[in-house]
């Protein structure tokens, strides 16, 4: 029998399809909610490692060649066509989700080739249109961490990117980025660490130094006003009882504590939290992606944040078959088709009278 090949149009429209029939069962396991009074003001932060998110092209700066179309992981258009509905689907899911009723207002991606592929990959999202802020990095592969935010919603003040100074391999930047909300201003401190490939101890220093200039980063924003609004949100490669998190950055499980010291210590939001964590290492959920919150998040001014604004989001279809880890696109490199190896953190703060 000869199998029919299908156009990428074709893909598409069959794709949708399922999709359609996803969002009905989306709607049916997010009723909606009624009764409710004058809704509130809020800002939805959303932080998610979309796992390689590369077009198709090879890329003579950066090593890039295993996603093509002839490269060892025969990385196609219609594969990326596939991986690009995937994230607009789980963005479109938290707007469609009863507690939130929006999308969020800032989006922040990890393992993102290039600009063009992040606005692309947005613009295909209806009902928004996000601006981006994005600074290529250092890394060999050319992954960088990527920022979008709603205009209608916020006010983008300044942004920067900080390199990293380790020897050798180079790694992402760190981003730092104001905003205004109803004229509130906040910060936002992006974070993608080198990774724990070979062995965690060796790897270490090299977190270490990143949380060291996350830390100098954060400090020189509260030296003008500890009570700042600074959410600090990305993949740390570490866990929340490591050197880097608890040591050199300052996170804490107990937001008493962090409310008290005036900027010297972060609240993580892991804390208290009896969900899954955001990615899976040897049949074990790991806590290593992270939002962390300055003091000024939790008193009565500016934006405000609560134990209960944070959640690690996911539905079923984000699951593999068995609904015991994430459906990745790639698992050991051999293509699967699923949405990332990591899930998204979502935080939700309302904006003070």
């Amino acid at each position: 029998m000869v199998k029919k090949k299908f156009t990428a149009k074709e893909v598409m429209r069959k794709l949708l399809c399922c999709y359609f029939s996803l969002f009905i069962a989306a709607s049916w396991i997010y009723p909606s909610a009624t009764g409710r009074q004058k809704p509130e003001k809020t800002v939805l932060f959303m932080w998610w490692n979309v796992e390689n998110l590369f077009d198709t092209h090879n890329d003579a700066q950066t090593d890039d060649d295993d996603f093509t179309p002839s490269g060892k992981l025969q990385w196609t258009e219609k594969k990326l066509l596939l991986k690009q509905m995937r994230i607009r689907h789980v963005i479109t899911a938290v707007q469609a989700h009863p507690d939130y009723r929006k999308y969020p207002d800032i989006l922040a991606f990890a393992e993102v080739e290039n600009q063009s592929i992040f606005e692309e990959t947005l613009s295909g999202i209806q009902g928004i249109t996000y601006k981006s802020i994005y600074y290529e990095s250092p890394d060999p592969r050319g992954i960088d961490v990527a920022l979008a935010y709603n205009p209608k919603t916020l006010h983008a003040e300044a942004s920067k990117a900080y390199t990293l100074p380790l020897a050798g391999r180079g790694t992402r930047k760190i981003i730092v980025a104001g905003f205004s909300a109803e004229s509130h201003l906040f910060h936002l401190i992006l974070n993608h660490w080198p990774s724990r490939s070979f062995d965690t101890a060796w790897t270490e220093p090299k977190r270490v130094a990143a949380a060291t200039v996350a830390r100098h980063i954060l400090d020189s924003l509260l030296v003008g006003n500890p009570k700042a609004d600074i959410v600090v949100m990305g993949d740390f490669n570490d866990e929340t009882s490591n050197n880097s998190l608890q040591q050199v950055l300052g996170s804490t499980f107990d937001a008493d504590s962090v409310k008290r010291e005036n900027g010297k210590l972060l609240f993580n939001c892991w804390g208290g939290y009896e969900g899954i964590g955001s990615y899976l290492f040897n049949n074990h959920w790991q806590q290593i992606d992270h939002i962390l919150l300055t003091g000024g998040m939790f008193d009565r001014t500016g934006l405000q944040a609560s134990k209960e604004s944070f959640r690690c989001f996911w539905f079923p279809p984000m699951l593999d078959d068995n609904g015991k880890k994430p459906y990745a696109t790639f698992e050991k490199r051999k293509y699967k088709g699923g949405y990332s190896d990591h899930l998204p953190l979502i935080l939700r703060t309302l904006i003070a009278n």
